[in-house]
């Protein structure tokens, strides 16, 4: 069985465990993709072009600093920033959709700077199947 159609015939769950599309990372306040991440987001629409029937979900996230309503906005505009990249590199739009967590879902709770540096992301989640 090739590749394609052993990646098809998981379930999403394996499908996430493969780790196929990488995070991408803000700066503080901030929802410009930064250069040092466009090679990520570059890879990720490789594998989305490649493997044409998953669908994913485009999640944005934020530090704990900054009001809940903010973060959520921001969040919001982290993750359409990596839609639009992926978009504007041949992903089609239909198979991404985007959802702000604000500052709601850290993978790390400190309050230091290395710690909120990690939770300022846009992380790709396989959501689906066409």
């Amino acid at each position: 069985v090739d590749e394609y159609a052993r990646i098809k015939g998981m379930s999403l769950e394996e499908i996430e465990k493969l780790a196929l599309l990488k995070e991408v990372f803000f700066d503080f306040d901030r929802a410009e993709i930064r250069e040092q991440d466009r090679a990520a987001l570059s890879a990720n629409a490789d594998v989305l072009k490649k493997y044409d029937f998953l669908r994913v979900t485009i999640e944005g996230h934020c530090d704990e600093r900054g009001t809940v309503d903010y973060n959520l906005a921001l969040g919001e505009r982290r993750a359409k920033a990596a839609h639009d990249y992926l978009v504007s590199l041949g992903v089609p739009a239909a198979r991404l959709r985007t959802v702000s967590y604000g500052k709601e879902v850290p993978v790390c709770t400190q309050s230091n700077e290395d710690c909120w540096q990690k939770n300022r992301r846009a992380f790709f989640r396989v959501s689906g199947k066409s």
